[in-house]
């Protein structure tokens, strides 16, 4: 007869510690002990302490260290999302059991890009469904923001995910659009004037499309202000380049065979959260916008194509 134990307790591994799972996502996200210590409340001894024993639990090295600068080994790279994923699981099962108001203070940052168009309607939405929800906005390009989210002055962050693909869950996948005033008056100038920012993925990639199609272009406004940008395109000084979700009224979109411009890349949207923004008023604020900029009709944007 076999006789299987079924309290043999080394055939069932003890399941991982979630304090530590949360100690090794903050040094991830901001590759410092000493950082990751203050943001989970902890000494950095203990935090260290954490990491040695989810290292011996593992069987791997995690972190390389070399003087101050801490980052992933291979295996530390392997468990990093699904860390995340048990953390989220956690907070939403917290969640479900939870019977309490939802209250709060969110930091948020976003590329004024989305700022203009969509920020007014997004968040004053969801400031009548979460009315103790207080969400502090700043607004800055992707690059700048990715930096200071490692830095942990946000909880959540919108970007472009072409900056990079390393970071943050892709949610929205949208064309890029030429633009120019309604005149077109730029459109006619040679070399082609053009306005964009100075840190810009969608910069580099119109200019390498230009550049394969052989038509001369000169950067004629720069700035890290997209409303300045746009008053740029809509005064007629120059012609700019706008994902779906930024079209402003006052802008046209320009016809690309027409003016003998080339097709852009699709732009990339991601949403990213601080490691411990998970559950909660993070959940309530990112299901809010992922689903607000997943509903957007293009129609309501009142952008013509030129003439």
């Amino acid at each position: 007869m076999l006789i299987i134990n079924l309290r043999d307790e080394a055939a069932v591994p003890a399941p991982l510690d979630l304090d530590q799972l949360q100690s090794f996502c903050a040094i991830a996200d901001c590759g410092s002990f000493t950082e990751a210590a203050r943001r989970v409340h902890k000494t950095q001894s203990a935090v260290s302490m954490q990491i040695k024993r989810l290292e011996e639990r593992l069987g791997e090295e995690l972190f390389l260290r070399d003087g101050r600068t801490v980052v992933l080994t291979s295996e530390g790279d392997a468990l990093y999302a699904r860390a995340r994923r048990m953390l989220r699981i956690n907070a939403e099962i917290i969640d479900m059991f939870s019977d309490e108001d939802l209250a709060g203070s969110i930091r948020l940052g976003l590329p004024d890009d989305y700022a203009m168009g969509l920020l007014p309607s997004i968040l004053s939405s969801f400031q009548r469904t979460h009315p103790r929800i207080v969400v502090e906005v700043s607004c800055h390009p992707s690059e700048d923001l990715l930096t200071s989210m490692k830095a942990g002055r946000y909880d959540v962050i919108v970007f472009t995910q072409g900056t990079s693909h390393e970071f943050g869950e892709l949610f929205r996948t949208e064309r890029m659009f030429w633009v120019a005033s309604q005149d077109g008056a730029a459109l006619a100038s040679e070399p082609l004037p053009l306005a964009c920012g100075a840190k810009c993925c969608w910069r580099d990639d119109a200019t390498e499309a230009l550049n394969r199609i052989n038509r001369d272009y000169r950067v004629a406004y720069t700035s890290s202000n997209a409303l300045a940008i746009a008053s740029a395109v809509v005064s007629g000084l120059a012609v700019g380049f706008l994902p779906e979700s930024a079209l402003q009224p006052g802008l046209r979109v320009v016809d690309e065979e027409e003016f003998g411009l080339p097709h852009l890349q699709d732009a990339q949207i991601a949403i990213m959260r601080a490691s411990h923004a998970y559950g909660g008023i993070y959940d309530a604020l990112a299901s809010h916008i992922v689903a607000s900029l997943g509903n957007i009709d293009r129609s309501e944007l009142r952008v013509e194509a030129a003439e």
